[in-house]
């Protein structure tokens, strides 16, 4: 893949990456996988980490990176999936699911957009990640990044300093095999997001209390 080839590298030797709970990802099969989001760079760091663990990453990505003609060749070349935001449409999801159903990672912010807490940590989600955890009965892979932020944030404050500390972490998995009955019940759903986002917060909190004070 180009994308790889070309950035790789420079991702590689420009930043000082950690990657924790490597183990909590499979090296083959489905895995469906929820980040947090605070950054532009976001999924960039959430790329390079799967594709460390040995895995090709297949974003959920806003419909508008794939206005431009350059990225929507690059995007759908790498096999990633638009979604039309305000649309209803069930598309996405159901793309989603047959990437899952044909042993892919899939990767998703279930918050939708970057989080607008000063702070940094994740906002209430939407259940995507619910109904494609309970649809496909997989558990959910929570994975935190930290430091993203201040490499280049929504509305084009950027900060490319060499050697900035980027650290992912991904928790064990969450099983929701007991609940695969409710994936059409609400109440259900809203559990399920809930309880993936419990532990994003958590691990997004505890990367931010180890983050080098000079660098902030």
């Amino acid at each position: 893949m180009v994308a790889e080839v070309v950035l790789r590298p420079l991702l590689a030797l420009w930043f000082n990456w950690r990657f924790e709970g490597m183990e909590h990802i499979p090296r083959r099969g489905p895995v469906l996988i929820a980040c947090n989001h605070m950054s532009v760079f976001d999924p960039l760091a959430h790329a390079y980490m799967m594709v460390k663990a040995g895995r090709r990453p297949r974003f959920l990505a806003k419909s508008e990176l794939f206005a431009s003609a350059f990225l929507r060749a690059v995007l759908k070349g790498a096999g990633q999936i638009p979604v039309y935001r305000g649309t209803g449409s069930a598309e996405p999801l159901e793309a989603a699911k047959r990437a899952l159903r044909e042993g892919e990672a899939v990767l998703l912010y279930p918050e939708g957009t970057v989080t607008g807490n000063p702070d940094f940590l994740p906002m209430a989600a939407k259940t995507g990640v619910a109904r494609l955890a309970l649809a496909c009965n997989l558990p959910v892979v929570p994975v935190a990044v930290w430091g993203s932020q201040y490499v280049w944030r929504r509305g084009g404050a950027r900060n490319l300093a060499f050697g900035r500390p980027i650290t992912l972490r991904a928790g064990a998995p969450l099983d929701f095999s007991e609940l695969s009955s409710g994936a059409e019940d609400p109440g259900t759903l809203r559990k399920v997001t809930d309880r993936v986002m419990e532990d994003l917060t958590r691990l997004v909190r505890g990367l931010r209390g180890r983050y080098p004070s000079r660098w902030r």
